[in-house]
Order: structure tokens, then sequence, then C-alpha cells
């Protein structure tokens, strides 16, 4: 009878993300010897709302939450301006830099292990065993694992060196400034209310955004066009907020996943979480509530692959993700690609959402994470109206 192979840990989790860090609390939680390994001073740009949906299924603490928001205004290229009220509830906002230490220090808590380094590469022993090698604060380390979750964000290093297909995903680039809030509050400045803007001057097919964090506020825009000056679209989004003289407390970039890898795993001990597996919304840009969600099925999988032995386990995170979610993501996708590809249209899609049936159920579906069935005649109002938008027939 063959000897059981000597590992260092059950699962090396690369990248301490929410995606990351829920999956190896999800594992210690489990009993499972894990490894957390994670940069320093990585902070993600980040508008910072988690829906309900996220702050019930884990377990957010109220006081991380440094505002609430309970209207959204969006705001058209000619500055036509529509109020949604988040009625029954709230999106809470949260800093990245709290939030995901915080998120880190429970996995530690319930028995992860925490590692500051940056990720290298895998290898193999002779015995077939998986090897992350990695830097640390005293130079390179390896630690051998039974399995991998790839949580190390997008055009992750994970899922380039093991996951076939990592090739063939599709980004834009955000950036975000994230500013004090004055003493004096600029005109029409509201600490509860997220504003989305939708103008070719701040991204030419994604949107601009100011978001509430209490004492500070999130100022940002993203943009698939490499030649588009993203900090002079924040800079205009500045100065249209009555921001453009506050202070400067840090400012952050990096790629956006904008569509699901076609594969997550490699078949035999690695597996993909978060940003790495390409799991934010398209149109919106949401990642949080998908990030964690993300790291929780690898978790899980990585966790019927250990108890059973079989490796197939790991490809159920995406076929469980994608049964969930997929057909979401395919609208939102679809939404994006027409109506965010010139002024034109992106002043008829916000026309569109003055409609209160568009409203409700779009808030239903953010905020709970599902497709609101119940009201089967306010999806035929907002086909017929749709329709009269696209052919040209809708008033703006």
């Amino acid at each position: 009878m063959s000897e059981t192979p000597v590992v260092d840990f059950d699962a090396v989790v690369v990248g301490g993300g929410p995606a990351g860090a829920t999956a190896a609390d999800d594992l210690a939680r489990q009993g499972r010897c894990v490894l957390l390994l994670d940069r320093a001073g990585r902070i993600k740009p980040c508008g910072g709302a988690i829906p309900p949906r996220a702050i019930q299924d884990f377990a957010i603490p109220d006081h991380l939450l440094v505002a609430r928001a309970t209207a959204a205004r969006m705001i058209s290229p000619k500055a036509v301006e529509v109020d949604i009220p988040i009625e029954g509830g709230f999106v809470g906002m949260v800093d990245r830099e709290q939030f995901d230490e915080w998120l880190r220090e429970r996995a530690a808590s319930h028995g992860a292990e925490r590692r500051v380094g940056s990720f290298e590469r895998l290898t193999r022993d002779d015995d077939g065993i998986s090897v992350v090698h990695f830097r640390g604060a005293d130079g390179p380390e390896s630690v051998r694992t039974r399995a991998v979750i790839g949580a190390d964000g997008a055009r992750s290093q994970v899922a380039q060196q093991a996951v076939p297909g990592a090739d063939r995903g599709r980004f834009v680039f955000a950036y975000h400034e994230i500013i004090a809030v004055p003493e004096q509050s600029p005109p029409g400045y509201a600490p509860s209310r997220c504003e989305v803007h939708y103008r070719g001057s701040l991204s030419p097919d994604f949107y601009g955004w100011v978001f509430p964090h209490g004492a500070s506020v999130s100022v940002g825009t993203g943009s698939a066009d490499k030649g588009f000056s993203l900090r002079r679209g924040v800079m205009e989004l500045r100065a249209n907020a009555g921001l453009a003289h506050a202070r400067t407390l840090r400012r952050e970039g990096a790629p956006i996943p904008m569509k699901p890898l076609p594969r997550w795993d490699n078949g035999r001990d690695v597996v993909l979480a978060g940003d790495a597996a390409g799991v934010v919304a398209p149109a919106s840009g949401e990642g949080i509530y998908y990030a964690m969600l993300g790291g929780r099925l690898a978790a899980e999988a990585v966790q019927q692959m250990l108890q059973s032995g079989d490796a197939r386990a790991l490809a159920s995170a995406r076929k469980r993700f994608m049964r969930e979610h997929g057909r979401v993501f395919w609208v939102l996708g679809m939404m994006q690609h027409f109506w965010y590809s010139s002024d034109k249209r992106r002043e008829r899609f916000v026309s569109i959402c003055r409609d209160r049936d568009v409203q409700q159920l779009t808030f239903d579906a953010y905020m709970h994470k599902r497709l609101v069935r119940a009201r089967p005649l306010a999806h035929v109002r907002i086909f017929f109206k749709d329709m009269a938008h696209l052919l040209g027939l809708a008033r703006v």
C-alpha cells in the first residue's frame, strides 16, 4: 500500500482579496490546513459597493460599512439626472483597504496561516505534488500543497501558468482617486447617494462614478480603450462633482475583467476565483459579491476534491456559478456593448432608467442577486419600452 505524500498544506490560496480571503476562511473553518499568500500594499480600485445579499451571505459586520447608500443618481451625457431610490434597504459601502484586511484577519482567526509574498511559479515534485514558489520577506520560499486556489486578480499568474484558456479574458482598466470630503460639502453632494456618469468624455465604453465612503469619496472611471486618458476623465469628473481642489488620499489603477474565463480549473489541483476567473459583472463593474461567491465555490470544490480524491470536482465551481449568474452576465455584456457605444445611446439608456418598472426590477436583481419573475406584466412592459427606445420611437 503506497504512502500518502507529505505536504505542507491542504490548500494554498494565492491572493488575499475578497475571493481569496473568503476561500481561505471557508476551508480553515472546515479544519483544512491553509496558507493564504498575499502581496503587501495591494489595494484594488473599486467603488466599494456591497449589496444586502453579500452582507447577509458572508456575515459582514456593520462597523465595516463606511456609508449606506439609499439612492443612486444616473447622469446622462446631456446632464439629465435620474434619481433612483433604494426602497426598503441600502447598499453598503466599504473601503477596500480596511475591508480586505478584515477578511484576511477573519481567515487567520479560524486557522489559516497568513504570509506576505509575491507568487512566482508553480512546479511539481517527482511524486506529482504541486509546489508553490513565492518571494517572501526573506527571499525565495516554496511549499508543497494538495490544491491551489488562484485568486491573484485579473491577468492572474496562477491562471496563466496552470489553466488552459486563461489568455482569453477581456478587460477594462479602472482608475480611481480616494478623496477627502471637504468640511463644507460641495453643492449637490449627498453622502448617501451613489452617482453613475454616462458620458463619452469620461469613458468611451464604460462609465464614471462618484461613490461616498463616509469621510472620503471614490471618484473613478474605466475603459478598454488603451488610448483613453483615465486620469483626464477622473479630473473632469472631480470638477463636475465640485471636488477638483479636495485633498487626494490615494490613487489606484488596475485591470478589471469583463468576461468569465471559459475554464477555471486545470483538471488536477488548481481552481480560480474572483477576478482571476473573470467574475466582474459587465456594464455595472460590480465585483465584490461575485468575488466572494467565487471564493466560496472554489473552497467547496477543493473540499470535495480533497475528500473524494476526484479532481473532476474542481469544475463544479464554474458550473455552479454560471448556472446561477451566467444569464445575468450575458445580458449585462450585451447591454454594455450596445448602450455604452455612443453618447446618443447613453442618453437613451438613462432615459429608460426613469421607468419605475425598470428601477424596481433592476434593484431587486442587484440587491438580492436573483432574477425576479414575480411580476410578468412588468417584464412585458419593459420589453415594449426597450423596443421603442431601440427603434428610436421613444422621446428622450
